[in-house]
């Protein structure tokens, strides 16, 4: 009985361990080289979510118009309130406001003038909404490429480990090295696709809020052009 329970005791300490991935362990045992690496792309995935969160809300506040402000706009225009009409743009904070603004200042010029006017304002506006959004564009686009050179970087190391080792190949020590030089590469990857969502999807919302200031432009030449 004592040598069956031996047996079967032996046969258990011969079942190989399931060994577990820790990504913790990956980028410690990455060597400095490869923990560097992974540090760049936390702080790109920082400075990226930063950038998207601060524009979002920024964005989604500049597309906030009273539904009611050009019909204010239009009565105070036609009965010739001009101040009225520009106290109501200052102190709406929108870039529809502002642009309206700026071509309500220009009233009693050439209506080619007021356009001018209006079109530079909204390109300095679309600027304001577009600030540090192009950032975005270069972490996704970077961010792959950092984690690829951890990638080269591990797999160099890996390499030198294996010359080093006098000819004697360890499986261990060649699948942890490609497990860690994989890691760069997987971190890389995730910081690019988020930033590059990031980056469109703020493309998107700032096309909405040029193209609400393009047609309530429009509108208000197409006031001023009415016949009195």
């Amino acid at each position: 009985m004592l040598a069956y329970f031996q047996e079967q005791t032996e046969l258990l300490e011969e079942v190989p361990q399931e060994k577990t991935l820790s990504i913790y362990n990956l980028i410690m045992d990455g060597g400095v080289g490869g923990q560097i690496i992974i540090a760049l792309l936390f702080v790109l995935l920082a400075v990226a979510l930063y950038i998207y969160f601060e524009r979002f809300f920024a964005i989604k506040a500049a597309s906030k118009v009273d539904v009611n402000f050009m019909d204010q706009i239009r009565d105070h225009v036609t009965n010739g309130r001009i101040d009225s009409a520009k106290s109501l743009c200052d102190t709406t904070a929108s870039p529809t406001a502002r642009l309206i603004g700026k071509g309500i200042s220009r009233i009693g010029k050439p209506l080619e003038d007021i356009n001018t006017a209006i079109e530079n304002a909204g390109k300095l506006e679309v600027y304001q909404l577009e600030r540090n959004v192009s950032v975005l564009a270069t972490i996704a686009g970077a961010a792959p490429m950092i984690g690829f050179l951890g990638t080269v970087i591990g797999m160099i190391v890996a390499i030198h480990e294996i010359a080093n080792s006098g000819g004697q190949i360890d499986i261990k020590m060649l699948s942890d090295g490609l497990y860690t030089a994989m890691t760069t590469t997987v971190a890389g990857l995730i910081v690019g696709i988020i930033a590059y969502i990031a980056y469109n999807h703020l493309v998107v919302r700032t096309d909405k809020v040029v193209y609400q200031m393009e047609a309530k432009s429009v509108e208000f030449l197409d006031l001023l052009n009415e016949p009195v």
